[in-house]
């Protein structure tokens, strides 16, 4: 068997057999197969695709690359939640404390900003003194305790996907699905849950642009969970507009502390109460063994509203605070949330118009925020390295919303910043992204469909 004879077959779109992807994927981790010929491959993949069995395959591979946490001695069902990356997204962390309140234990190793998306744990760090690196046995004892844990990856967690992700990332392959499906699915595979949730997010702001995309990555990952034993399941949803009010790090993390108050913009709460309804469905059927049936609507109501009780009633910020001392951040920061460190500067971005919001591109938004110091800025090769600096005061408030009306005189949006070196770029790319118009839009739909 020659790594050259099946790169060959899958530039010419043919299935590779398990034995031959074990052949090509453990002798690259052995450094046998030099890097250009897995670049050759993954190229390959790019264009003619995978097989649902060549994809769960890879998976497999990638997963048994490293450890697997072994969480079987906690009783209570275990589910994650992940979303494939979106704009102003701070569903998590508000979701993990909410669903360790009702007795679903979370398990969450999550990752950092990719692009103009945000990422979880350089949210969760803009609390003072806030571990995200905790040891495996940390992990454990944590969503034993205290019903959750959210951490960054270790080597020990799947560490083909760390070497493939470098290289894909440096080969323009990062946005083909199979690959994107093995890396996300091979790490929350590995984190010992029973359920899994996945928000797979369409639109301006998310790496799947359309619909179709969204809906093929959903039912590959659905099926690889479901034949790997992890009840799953996929919620399509709209990201072409931020989420919520805020965009930026320390900006969302005091946005997290007001939801689990109660208090929270109608599309983050809507997303919030869906996924968290699918969270305690999916617990459900693994607590009674029974296989996920489309939920009917009076079903999901029920749910919310036990959500909200759980919100209401102030025990999600309980856990919440239970949650930042338990990862040796200052949990008095759920009680005063300007310890988060604050821009030095704030600057009014205003429109050159009048009417209604029709669009605001959330990815233009999130481009904005990133070059306010939000995010890790672009290298000249068009890589972004993880060690870079971020501002995590850095970000945008908005002030208004697709739908709203708004004048001239009247601030869109709030930049808030502390090097001012990239601020007319973010207020051009920003101001890009917004149309206006003489009458209302169409309210456009937040959640479209649930893959099961």
């Amino acid at each position: 068997m020659r790594p050259y004879d099946l790169i060959k077959k899958k530039r010419d779109g043919i299935e590779l057999s398990e034995e031959e992807l074990t052949f090509f994927i453990t002798k690259y981790l052995s450094n046998e197969i030099p890097e250009h010929q897995m670049s050759a491959f993954l190229m390959a993949v790019y264009f003619s695709g995978m097989s649902d069995a060549e994809t769960t395959t890879l998976t497999n591979l990638m997963l048994s690359s490293g450890s697997r946490v072994d969480l079987s001695d906690i009783s209570a069902p275990r589910v994650d939640k992940h979303s494939t990356g979106g704009v102003g997204d701070k569903t998590s962390i508000i979701l993990a404390p909410l669903m360790a309140a009702m007795n679903v234990k979370v398990p969450m190793i999550a990752g950092r900003g990719l692009g103009h998306t945000g990422g979880t744990i350089d949210k969760l760090e803009s609390i003072p003194n806030f571990r995200t690196n905790l040891s495996i046995e940390e992990f454990k004892k944590n969503v034993k305790d205290i019903g959750l844990a959210i951490i960054s990856p270790t080597d020990k967690i799947a560490p083909a996907d760390q070497r493939l992700y470098a290289l894909r990332d440096m080969t323009a392959t990062v946005e083909s699905i199979p690959l994107i499906a093995a890396s996300i699915m091979s790490k929350k595979l590995s984190e010992g849950i029973a359920g899994l949730v996945l928000d797979i997010k369409f639109g301006k702001g998310a790496f799947m642009k359309t619909v179709s995309d969204a809906r093929r990555l959903a039912g590959i990952m659905v099926n690889i969970g479901n034949s790997m034993g992890v009840k799953t399941v996929a919620v399509i949803t709209d990201m072409n507009q931020p989420l919520g009010k805020t965009i930026g790090n320390g900006l969302e993390i005091k946005e997290c502390i007001s939801a689990l108050r109660g208090k929270m913009p109608d599309d983050l709460k809507e997303l919030v109460l869906t996924l968290g309804a699918w969270m305690v469905y999916v617990a459900d059927c693994v607590t009674e063994e029974v296989q996920i049936s489309k939920l009917p609507e009076h079903v999901v109501i029920k749910y919310k509203s036990e959500l909200m009780d759980f919100i209401e009633k102030g025990d999600a910020f309980k856990k919440f605070v239970e949650f930042i001392d338990a990862q040796h951040g200052d949990p008095e920061v759920a009680f005063k949330p300007n310890m988060i460190s604050s821009a030095g500067k704030v600057k009014q971005v205003k429109v050159a118009g009048k009417g209604y919001i029709q669009a605001l591109d959330a990815e233009k938004a999130g481009i904005a925020a990133m070059l306010l110091g939000a995010g890790r800025r672009l290298d000249s090769a068009g890589r972004q390295k993880a060690e870079d600096e971020i501002d995590h005061s850095a970000g945008i408030v908005l002030n208004k919303r697709v739908g709203d009306y708004i004048s001239p005189d009247e601030p869109i949006a709030m930049f808030h910043y502390n090097d001012a070196t990239y601020i007319k770029e973010a207020e051009d790319e920003f101001l890009s992204g917004v149309q206006l118009g003489e009458i209302p839009p169409d309210r456009r739909a937040l959640i479209i469909d649930v893959i099961i």
